[in-house]
This record gives C-alpha cells, sequence and structure tokens, in this order.
C-alpha cells in the first residue's frame, strides 16, 4: 500500500517543487499548547572508541587543558551548547560495565576490555564520580544506563543507592571515595537493547525482567527516579505493544532507537557522497515522522493520559567509519548533511512533544553524529554542533503550531519528503523563535511568515550553509561550516518575508 502511494505521489512532488514561494501560517494565538521540554536537546555518550578517553576525559595530569581532568575546551563548548541530559556508560558497554570496578582510586581500579567497540582496554578512570560530576560541570542532567545484560539486581540497587542515598553502607563507600553529599539522578535506564546486544531477549521475557529490575531501584531520600523501560528498535511495534500491555504501569519511559543508515552492510562515506545519497540519507531521517507516529498511537491505547513517555534516546546518522581509524570506534566525519538531517530531525521531535518527552543524537564527540571532534590538543565544533547550538532556543519553550504548503521529494529508495521544514515556539518572555531547512540542492525558496495577530516590531537570525553540502569542519584549517548573522528577513504588517537560501538552515527571531 506505501509503495502504491508513493508512486501516485510522483507527478504531484514534481509539479509542486516548481513553485517559488511558501507561506507559513503562524498560529501564535492558540492556546494549551505543549511545552518543548529542553531534554528534546539531549546527548549520549558511551564508552565507545575516543568518546570519553580524550573525548572528554584526559586525567588531570595530561599537557592538554583541563578542569579536573576534563578537558577545557570541550567542557566550554557543551556549556555553551546548553545539554539539558546526558547518557552514560553505554550503548551496548552499559550492559558489560559494572560500576563497582569504576570508584575508588583510579589507579587501583581493574583494566577492562571494551568486547563490543574494538576490543580497547580501558583503565576505568571514567567512572560513577568522573561521569556524575562532569554532569554538574555542565548543568546537564545524569541519564544513567543500567546493566540488565550481564548484571544483577542487586548490582543495580546498590548503584542507585551509592548515589543517590544520604546514608547506609552505600553512602558510606561513597563518602570514603570523596563524595559525602548524594547526587541528584533523575532518569534511570533499565538496560539497553534487551532484544539485541543488551540480552537477546523476547519483549514477553524483557517485561517481566524489566518489572524485576524496576522494583528494587528505590528512590532514596529526597530523589524520585524517572525509570525508563527498554523499547524497540526502529519498526518493531510489537516491542511497544508487548511491553506497554505487560509493564506500562511500572515504568515512567519507554526507549526507542533510530539510525539513519542506508544499508548496513555499505553504509557510505560520511563526505564522500552524490546528491542522490545525500537525498536518500535525508528521506530515510524523516522517516522518523511517520515512526514516531506509530509508536505513539500504539502507547495511546494503553495510554489514553500519555502518563508514560517515548524517549528516543539514540538516533543520528550512521556512515563507515574514517579511514585509518579503527573500525571499533565509529568515528566518522560530520558534514552540512549531517546538519540538515539534524534541522530536520529536530523541528519533527517538537512536534511530537505531547508524547515524546527526550531525545538523545548518537553521540557527544568523536562518534557517529557527534557535535565535538577532538585530535590531541586540537578541538572543532561540527554542523550538527552548531544546529544545536541555533535550536536551542526552542527548549522549555511553548510550542506554536504553523502550517504551509510546500513540495515534496521523491528519494530513489521510494520514500517521500517535504523539500521545506519549519518549527515555531514561544519563550517564556514572549519571543518567537522560527528555525526552518531548505534541503534543495539548487533551488533557494521565498518564505513567507503569516501571523494571526502579531505585528512584528523586530526580526534578527542566523544562518548555517556551505558552498557544498558535503563541507566539513576539520582539524588544522579553517571551518567551513559555520553560522553567520541573516538579515534578509524584512517586517511587513503581520508578516515577515525572507529568502531561505538552497541547503541552508536558518533560526529567526521575531519581537
Amino acid at each position: 500500500m506505501m509503495k502504491r502511494t508513493f508512486l501516485f505521489l510522483i507527478g504531484l512532488a514534481a509539479s509542486l517543487t516548481l513553485q517559488a514561494q511558501i507561506q507559513v501560517s503562524v498560529h501564535e494565538t492558540a492556546q494549551d499548547q505543549p511545552v518543548i521540554p529542553a531534554e528534546i536537546y539531549g546527548q549520549f555518550s558511551e564508552h565507545l572508541g575516543r568518546c570519553i578517553y580524550e573525548g572528554i576525559w584526559v586525567g588531570p595530569d595530561s599537557s592538554i587543558p583541563n578542569v579536573d581532568g576534563y578537558r577545557k575546551d570541550v567542557v566550554q563548548a557543551l556549556q555553551d551548547l546548553k545539554v539539558p541530559v546526558l547518557r552514560w556508560p553505554g550503548g551496548c558497554f552499559a550492559d558489560e560495565y559494572h560500576w563497582m570496578d569504576g570508584i575508588g582510586p583510579r589507579e587501583n581500579r581493574p583494566k577492562l576490555v571494551n568486547n563490543n567497540w574494538g576490543s580497547t582496554v580501558e583503565d576505568n578512570s571514567f567512572g560513577t564520580h568522573e561521569f556524575l560530576n562532569l554532569c554538574e560541570l555542565i548543568g546537564a542532567e545524569p541519564y544513567i544506563s543500567g546493566n540488565v545484560g550481564s548484571g544483577s539486581v542487586e548490582e543495580l540497587a546498590k548503584w542507585v543507592e551509592y548515589m543517590t542515598a544520604e546514608n547506609g553502607s552505600m553512602a558510606e563507600l561513597r563518602a570514603r571515595n570523596g563524595r559525602e553529599k548524594p547526587w541528584k539522578v533523575k532518569y534511570l535506564g533499565i538496560g539497553n537493547e534487551t532484544w539485541g546486544c543488551g540480552g537477546d531477549m523476547t519483549a514477553q521475557y524483557y517485561s517481566d525482567v524489566y518489572k524485576r529490575y524496576a522494583l528494587y531501584s528505590r528512590n532514596h531520600g529526597g530523589n524520585r527516579l524517572f525509570k525508563v523501560a527498554c523499547g524497540a528498535s526502529d519498526y518493531d511495534y510489537e516491542w511497544t505493544r508487548t511491553l506497554m500491555k505487560n509493564a506500562a504501569s511500572k515504568m515512567d519511559g519507554l526507549s526507542l532507537h533510530y539510525y539513519t543508515v542506508g544499508n548496513w552492510n555499505h553504509k557510505g562515506s560520511a563526505t564522500d557522497f552524490t546528491p542522490e545519497e545525500y537525498f536518500n540519507t535525508l528521506a530515510k531521517a524523516v522517516d522518523i515522522d511517520e515512526v514516531l507516529t506509530n509508536h505513539e498511537a500504539i502507547m495511546n491505547a494503553y495510554d489514553p493520559q500519555r502518563r508514560v513517555a517515548l524517549l528516543l534516546d539514540e538516533w543520528g546518522t550512521w556512515f563507515d567509519v574514517e579511514p585509518g581509524y579503527n573500525p571499533g570506534h565509529l568515528f566518522q566525519q560530520n558534514t552540512m548533511r549531517d546538519a540538515m538531517v539534524a534541522a530536520f530531525s529536530l523541528n519533527i521531535f517538537q512536534k511530537h512533544t505531547a508524547r515524546l518527552k527526550m531525545a538523545n543524537i548518537a553521540q557527544i564527540v568523536n562518534v557517529l553524529q557527534a557535535m565535538i571532534l577532538t585530535k590531541g590538543s586540537q578541538m572543532v565544533l561540527t554542523p550538527t554542533y552548531h544546529v544545536f547550538r541555533m535550536f536551542n532556543v526552542h527548549q522549555e519553550a511553548t510550542y506554536v503550531p504553523s502550517e504551509y504548503r510546500c513540495g515534496a521529494i521523491v528519494s530513489s529508495e521510494g520514500r517521500l519528503m517535504d523539500d521545506f521544514s519549519a518549527c515555531v515556539s514561544r519563550n517564556a518572555e514572549g519571543v518567537l523563535h522560527v528555525s526552518l531547512a531548505n534541503p534543495r540542492l539548487d533551488k533557494p525558496v521565498t518564505v513567507e511568515l503569516a501571523f494571526d495577530q502579531l505585528k512584528p516590531k523586530a526580526v534578527s537570525g542566523e544562518i548555517l550553509k556551505a558552498d557544498r553540502i558535503n563541507a566539513y569542519n576539520d582539524f588544522d584549517k579553517a571551518p567551513e561550516v559555520a553560522p553567520a548573522t541573516f538579515t534578509g528577513a524584512k517586517i511587513s504588517g503581520k508578516k515577515v518575508k525572507f529568502i531561505l537560501p538552497a541547503a541552508s538552515v536558518v533560526v529567526l527571531e521575531v519581537k
């Protein structure tokens, strides 16, 4: 049925792309709209490649400038990004991680072979204290992934107690290791990808396992856990149905993983790609809209009050590893194509926040669609970083409904996507922010924002674009992709009009 629909729409798509102007009707007077959770801009850090070691943690004795072992340049970049929540220690790594190995004097911690990611030997110098102190340093809420695959109920229960209890034996152990006051830990993931690397379980079996682990992961003192059950991969709607049927009353959230991968056997280069491959990638990314809608419909059937949140706690592009790097370290460059994926994805997420309460891009440094890349003492900010920084004005703002008619693109793989993206929000001061993206490589579009009642007094903005879609920022050279001031928007009565260049991302502030 879906394939027939695509074939039917090809002719329509071709005609729509000829239009020269898009009018976005902004309904700023709409009432009772959801607030966009800051956690939609969440991040993910796994013990994988150089994400933790070198990417975030270099140790206090490193020649790389650091604050108590954390890279100064990366910490500053993450503070500027306003990271709301950070997931750790995995990923697949989480279900082989035993937290007791990562506490106490660093010189006494046992070494660990990372069997999931390149058989790297890790020294456990970055553990619970280092992670939770990092979250405090950058102002992020910690999101702990508990070990269900190779761990025990007792191990996870004691970890929760170690982190959050004010007294008792675990609190005393924490104090001996240098932290008397408990941390605040809200988010607890009970397992990761339990259908695969986290235990190879069925949904029926895991739903019972989840309830057992959740029961013994207790609240201590004033800390209140938000317990997240391991959800589905991509289009596995039956997993969501089984978990909601069997365990919805015992969970606060249900996770979902969705990666933009064209072919798992040949993912393609992150930097060397054709226009056809570009549109295939972007169309696969925006398919998340339908995926979210379908999972939400199942959750609505079992939880019409929307008490259980949906958390997309792994998402992003996944390409072939850069030449010369360990294949298990998943290091890939980051181009303007990734920026476009980020812009379209974030605009989609913000329209789903009645149920979707968190999204965590994979990953924060040096892995997959990273915010930051490092090489020794050097650091670069990726195009994706710039999109996240530009878009963070939507965090904790009220969603403002809007509507528009645009053209369509049919990828060579048969996926249909809009050739335009926009989202609007209003912050606590009443200022409107509009995030827009034009994916077309050769066609600018004239955009007109039409407000219900607002007569704008001032408009300003930023634009992210590059000379070519595969432009990226690399070490030892000036950035090829960086935001610039956008001055093209003009006010006329209740309208704002401007030209959105080809292959560009713009964020406007309207007062």
